[in-house]
């Protein structure tokens, strides 16, 4: 929460009514106006985007935990880059991850302004094969608080397409 202080709007209030309507103890004589002035305070009450993505995760970490037998499959999308990892929550030890920053996976695709739906299928894609390899079949799916649409959908569609169940 940021506060701003907005002294270009000054609110002011004569002492002599006050004294009338108040019975202050303040002698003020009928000649001399005294004015007071005060600073107006305004709030941001607006929470920033990801404000409302952190609480949306942890809303979701409430009702998603990951065991031994079933991991927990964490994504985490940036503007540059998207990461998914499968982590065993009872012993806080992660088992597999597959991000865009892996060498195989960042020399197959070129792209610039971040990744796309089809980055993201083979990031779905890698991610099954780790676990599968280590012997994880069924996973816990932990969106990060972001809407199950566009490259969180077609991760999700990708993985279970290469054999892991959710």
């Amino acid at each position: 929460m940021s506060s701003i202080s907005l002294s270009f709007l000054p609110t002011t209030c004569s002492f002599s009514n006050l004294n009338q309507q108040h019975n202050n103890k303040l002698l003020i004589s009928s000649s001399h106006s005294y004015r007071r002035t005060t600073s107006l305070i305004v709030e941001a009450s607006a929470r920033t985007r990801q404000d409302n993505r952190k609480a949306r995760h942890a809303r979701i970490r409430k009702k998603v935990e990951g065991t031994p037998e079933r991991p927990r499959m964490c994504v985490f999308r940036s503007n540059k880059h998207l990461y998914v990892q499968v982590i065993d929550d009872t012993k806080m030890h992660t088992l597999a991850s597959a991000s865009t920053m892996q060498k195989p996976l960042s020399e197959e695709f070129d792209f610039t302004s971040g990744p796309t739906t089809d980055v993201a299928k083979k990031i779905g894609e890698a991610i099954a094969k780790s676990c599968i390899e280590k012997g994880i079949t069924a996973v816990a799916f932990d969106r990060g608080g972001y809407p199950y649409h566009g490259r969180i959908q077609a991760l999700a569609d990708a993985a279970r397409e290469h054999g892991l169940q959710f």
